[in-house]
């Protein structure tokens, strides 16, 4: 057996292992005695669209066809609506060719990871960051290099993120919206970040890539993120289905290299060949055929943004830090402590499960997921008031 593949698959990430934890303590309490903010699991039913989908699918065409084999890369009528719906909605140039169709994002960040970076290659990181990315950046062979986001509202530190380029650097990794923040990118930033590796790579000789990952694209309660795309040429998108159309359990997402690209048909090449040696080839055929009825669809949304409002509110009235997010659906809260283990351990006494910032590279915080019933956040802010008195006392 390979031991770092062992010792991973011993220790689950700390999300799910609190997730798993909920289980035992709903199991024993009840469904609604535990307040479980721990996994950004989508808590709105998918569009009727993506069940019609299915039902005309199934009842329209012969099972072998429907069930078959895809090309490599994905279906070609696919690719093309996923194209011709990044044209129509953001601009950007896209043609089938730019398109390959992976299972989620966790499959399309792999995937690109493995195919732009060489063994020792620097992959940089803006943290706080989704925890998986340590493993998919190792996984790629690469060596991941973390630059902070300026609290209280995680903006970019250009000023960092231009120190940490060098030579070994062969991508930037952001997510934004993001998640454990929910922070989003303005305009003006993304022009900043643009222009700095534009300049970075021009001073390099070589070409810094800008990876976006992008699975909360739609999830935004202002002004949505910029397509980076239309603001950096060397721009590869990481993109997945599951929080816009509510399927998270279907793993159906894409990854896009634009034309603009420098080498881009050489990295889309690479995208083939590592999608080829990892086996993430011919991405599940009925949710690809269900993404081209439903490419320009979302769920709605307002049920995040009116348990966002509530639960900041309740929280910072009670005396929490908080920063309010502007997409995504995660608050991320500052431990009274100032140890973002110890506040959730407190925490649990009070049924209240919540993930530590620390495997998200950022100590002092806890990420609380709000994708839930807006009446279980009703029923947890008392208990949310009783642990904060326990910091006043």
């Amino acid at each position: 057996m390979n031991a770092k593949m062992t010792a991973l698959g011993k220790k689950p990430s700390k999300i799910r292992e609190i997730f798993e934890y909920s289980r035992g303590r709903k199991a024993l309490l009840g469904e609604d005695n535990v307040f479980d903010f721990s996994l950004g699991n989508p808590s709105i039913p998918a569009p009727q669209s993506v069940n019609d989908a299915i039902k005309e699918l199934v009842a329209g065409r012969d099972s072998v066809s429907l069930h078959g084999y895809t090309s490599a890369q994905g279906d070609l009528g696919v690719r093309e609506a996923v194209a011709q719906s990044i044209e129509k909605r953001f601009g950007t140039p896209a043609s089938s060719d730019d398109i390959y169709m992976t299972c989620g994002a966790a499959a399309s960040l792999t995937v690109t990871l493995k195919a732009i970076c060489e063994p020792g290659d620097e992959v940089i990181v803006l943290s706080p960051y989704f925890p998986e990315y340590s493993v998919f950046i190792e996984n790629a062979g690469a060596v991941k290099i973390t630059v902070p986001t300026l609290p209280p509202d995680f903006t970019l530190d250009l000023g960092a993120l231009e120190a940490a380029i060098n030579g070994k650097t062969a991508a930037v990794l952001i997510n934004f919206p993001n998640n454990p923040t929910g922070a989003t990118l303005s305009a003006h930033e993304a022009e900043k970040l643009g222009a700095l590796l534009r300049e970075k790579s021009a001073r390099l000789s070589h070409p810094v890539y800008l990876i976006c990952d992008e699975p909360y694209r739609e999830l935004c309660y202002g002004e949505p993120s910029p397509f980076m795309p239309n603001y950096y040429e060397n721009t590869v998108i990481d993109y997945s289905f599951s929080k816009s159309l509510s399927v998270p359990g279907e793993r159906i997402g894409y990854i896009f290299v634009p034309s603009s690209a420098q080498n881009n048909r050489d990295i889309y090449a690479a995208v083939c060949g590592a999608g080829r040696s990892m086996g993430y080839v011919c991405a599940p055929s009925l949710m690809q055929y269900v993404i081209k009825n439903c490419v320009y669809d979302t769920s709605d949304i307002s049920a995040y943004d009116k348990n966002r409002t509530l639960f900041y509110n309740g929280l910072v009235e009670m005396g929490y830090t908080v920063t309010k997010p502007n997409g995504a659906f995660y608050l991320f809260v500052k431990s009274p402590s100032g140890d973002g283990n110890e506040f959730c351990e407190r925490a649990k006494k009070h049924e209240i499960l919540m993930v530590p910032s620390d495997s998200f590279g950022i100590e002092g915080y806890a990420r609380i997921a709000y994708c839930v019933k807006y009446e279980m956040i009703e029923k947890a802010l008392p208990a949310f008031a009783a642990l904060m008195e326990e910091y006043k006392k």
